[in-house]
């Protein structure tokens, strides 16, 4: 895996609308779930959103925004550094190949530097199966939603703000 030296990290965090991340950002894999998150135990079990979100914001950070992005079990957002903490609100998975698919995934984050918060996002994202949708299990269709998330959240990481809607919210 590539990655980027100190002044390179440097260089473009400040392209990228002033945000300088000359370390890593460091994220928890899995994404935990929301403390107060009511999600179905069949999606807890059988998909794998957890982990497939958080390698979709490493990838699209590392290869569309030239971000360093590590994992770590858990964060703390007071740690020295650069912490994104990213949690599971919701995740919905309604339907069928037959009767059609309605999944949704909802996420929330703050990014730290150094213990102070510097953005933080809630997103959404849903998908209905796309192109082919009858021939997609249930998981493979909540899949698409935290891909497009990943993507979402990389993108803000590049320049962070307050307040921000990501996805199917903004």
């Amino acid at each position: 895996m590539k990655r980027c030296t100190w002044m390179l990290c440097i260089s473009v965090g400040l392209l990228a609308g002033g945000a300088a991340f000359a370390d890593p950002i460091v994220m928890a894999k899995p994404v935990p779930f929301a403390d107060d998150a009511m999600i179905a135990s069949k999606i807890k079990k059988e998909c794998e959103i957890q982990d497939q979100l958080a390698a979709y914001i490493e990838e699209y950070a590392r290869e569309e925004h030239h971000l360093e992005v590590t994992f770590a079990q858990s964060v703390r957002t007071d740690a020295a550094g650069t912490v994104l903490d990213v949690k599971i609100e919701d995740a919905v998975s309604l339907g069928n190949p037959f009767t059609g698919h309605r999944k949704s995934t909802l996420v929330s984050g703050s990014l730290y530097r150094d213990g102070k918060l510097i953005g933080d996002f809630v997103g959404r994202r849903d998908s209905m199966g796309g192109a082919f949708a009858g021939y997609k299990g249930s998981c493979s269709v909540l899949g698409r939603t935290v891909k497009a998330l990943g993507k979402d959240i990389a993108e803000w990481l590049k320049a962070p703000t307050m307040d921000a809607q990501l996805g199917d919210l903004g």
